[in-house]
């Protein structure tokens, strides 16, 4: 995975529109170096999917979601399939009528259309017609449904933590021994693993089943088969399902794209 500086957004001094629209396309494999903007932003992945990392959660994205973030919210970016990319910045006046907090939301047919046709339209095209379009965004993004595709990340007050889990993320169906992330991060078994609980609550072995159902979740949305999920991520079919089952209380067969359990 390479790394770049955050390509430029649009002017965000401009406080006389109500937002900015930005169409990217970013490549398998970039990162994005964490930034923060003074406004709201939606991002949308049209296709493709993202891991978008704020200072204590990752959160998956794939088609038919978006990450909400409130200005001032450091984020980076970590591009898993070429990606298009759709965002929507909002002046703060706007932005404090949303969510205070980041949210993954779920985006139905007429909010995608809405999306697209703010990017495609930007201010050039009729005002009154442009702000109707504006407004009428704002309302479907109050009402969407928020979803729970997030997994806690530690702060950077350790590095060793914080590289472990961004190799986990990376690439989520290796199976690398516990043994073998704690030789990588220079660091003993017993003081990675009181690391984990400290900084995240939980054991290693709980963390790493949480990103593969965040990544699970994303494959399915996107109709991977079950069978390529469960052999992509390390499983037989039958013990895939009877992990997701038990986590999410549903077999991936079932699963409707719906709030994540837990």
């Amino acid at each position: 995975m390479f790394a770049m500086a955050l390509a430029a957004p649009p002017d965000l001094t401009d406080t006389d529109v109500p937002v900015q629209p930005l169409a990217r396309t970013y490549p398998r494999g970039l990162f994005i170096e964490p930034h923060e903007h003074v406004w709201g932003q939606l991002l949308y992945a049209m296709s493709g999917v993202m891991w978008v990392e704020t200072p204590h959660e990752a959160l998956v994205v794939p088609p038919q979601r978006a990450v909400w973030l409130p200005p001032g919210v450091p984020h980076g970016i970590r591009v898993v399939s070429d990606l298009q990319m759709r965002n929507i910045y909002l002046r703060p006046a706007l932005a404090a009528t949303l969510d205070e907090t980041v949210q993954v939301i779920e985006v139905g047919g007429l909010l995608r259309e809405l999306i697209v046709g703010l990017v495609a339209q930007g201010d050039s095209g009729d005002a009154e017609y442009y702000e109707a379009l504006v407004g009428l965004a704002l309302l479907e993004l109050k009402r969407a449904r928020r979803s729970q595709l997030k997994i806690p990340l530690p702060d950077d007050a350790d590095r060793r933590l914080m590289s472990l889990c961004q190799a986990v993320m990376a690439a989520p169906s290796l199976d690398v021994p516990f043994e073998q992330h704690a030789e990588n991060a220079g660091a003993s078994v017993r003081t990675l693993a009181r690391l984990f609980k400290e900084g995240l609550g939980m054991g290693f072995a709980e963390w790493r089943r949480q990103v593969q159902l965040a990544t699970a979740v994303a494959e399915l949305i996107q109709g991977v088969p079950v069978s390529a999920i469960a052999r992509e991520l390390g499983y037989s079919p039958s013990s895939f399902s009877d992990m997701f089952r038990r986590e999410l209380g549903v077999a991936p067969s079932q699963f409707d794209g719906g709030p994540l359990a837990g």
